[in-house]
């Protein structure tokens, strides 16, 4: 067999695309947004604004933003066929997987056709955006034997979710410790889960189908599903004066401490800052601090004994933890801020569509097998 060519295992360090919406510089720690700087975003803007930004290409104007929003709110509503399917979904199901179906199953219910049609499109892409977090909200509650609560248009995105899965009006502290994580989760360059979604739409599917393949792939442990690990990683080390050990017998193994590193970013994850303060804030207000300070020292020492830096699925599971909410809700959170730049990378590919084809190094045998009767196979 011939020696393997040179090749990107895994793509890494492959250009496959154009994109004006997000910048992603790993070696200096910057993100942007259309050439906005997501501290800038992040200190300045809402999620609604950001949304605008990311399907429009500009921050919009009071009067965009006003039509934006009611454009969101008036979407809200979910078919009766999805509130049935998430009533009789297993209570033990993963909400991933119920998020997953739920976004599939609203592409039965658009019988406006004409999937490559690009104002038919960006409502749909807006619909999508907003019928996400009800499907997290409706099956949490469903789960529970309660009822899903009546669509409110008074509330914003992040009020509007934490009001949906609590039945209690949010604080402002917590729609903004929200609406900043909605923000800083809402595009992210070429990652695993937006490229499945610029995969599956580049062979002119919809864009159901498309957002559906970002969500499995979102799933992923590797992917979105490491704040939940983060959460379930402190409660199996359980105790501050545990932590030293933990990290150390982790390191002995070459077992992976979820929430640090970061396959782009060599320095700190630009997003990771943001959440700490968030996190810090939110412990100070609840009294409740033993979690953040584990989670600093995990930093810290691995810090110290790799030079890795905390990414931001480190903190965002304090901050949702903070906020009550469960833990297999986390990575639906996710996938309800990254729907806003999935369905802006959809509509972004669709304007120059070209289908994506890499190649493959074959490693199999090389000449022709004999096909050995079945009855003398081993």
């Amino acid at each position: 067999m011939s020696e393997a060519p040179e090749y990107a295992k895994g793509l890494a360090g492959v250009i496959a695309n154009e994109s004006k919406l997000s910048q992603v510089k790993g070696e200096e720690g910057v993100l942007r947004y259309l050439g906005y700087n997501i501290a800038d975003l992040v200190e300045h803007t809402t999620f609604e604004e950001v949304l605008h930004l990311l399907h429009r290409g500009k921050l919009p104007t009071q009067v965009e933003l006003d039509e934006l929003t009611g454009a969101l709110r008036a979407q809200r509503e979910l078919p009766d066929g999805v509130i049935e399917f998430l009533k009789r979904a297993p209570k033990e199901a993963s909400p991933m997987d119920v998020v997953r179906t739920g976004v599939s199953m609203l592409g039965l219910y658009d019988t406006k056709g004409n999937y490559q049609d690009r104002a038919l499109n960006e409502v749909r892409a807006l619909s999508i955006c907003a019928k996400i977090p009800l499907i997290v909200a409706y099956f949490h509650r469903f789960r529970q034997g309660l009822e899903a609560l009546p669509v409110r248009s008074d509330l914003g995105e992040a009020a509007h979710f934490l009001y949906s899965i609590t039945g209690e009006e949010p604080g402002p502290e917590a729609v903004r410790t929200l609406d900043v994580a909605y923000i800083i989760h809402a595009d992210h360059s070429m990652n695993a889960s937006t490229f499945s979604a610029r995969v599956t739409i580049a062979t002119l599917s919809d864009i159901y189908s498309a957002i559906t393949s970002a969500i499995g792939t979102l799933k992923g442990p590797l992917h979105g599903g490491a704040n939940e690990g983060v959460i379930q990683m402190l409660h199996e080390i359980g105790s501050e004066d545990k932590v030293d050990a933990y990290v150390e017998d982790c390191l002995k193994k070459k077992k992976k401490i979820m929430g640090i590193g970061h396959r782009v970013y060599k320095v700190l994850d630009p997003r990771a800052p943001h959440l700490q303060k968030m996190a810090i804030k939110l412990t100070e207000e609840l009294g409740e601090s033993k979690w953040l300070r584990m989670s600093e020292r995990i930093a810290e020492l691995m810090r110290e004994r790799k030079g890795l830096n905390a990414n931001v699925d480190f903190y965002s599971a304090t901050v949702y933890y903070s906020l009550g909410i469960p833990t297999d809700l986390f990575t639906p959170i996710f996938a309800i801020s990254r729907a806003a730049g999935w369905t802006a990378q959809v509509l972004e590919q669709l304007d120059d569509n070209r289908l994506y084809r890499p190649l493959t190094y074959y490693s199999g045998p090389t000449e022709d097998q004999p096909i050995i009767p079945i009855a003398e196979r081993s």
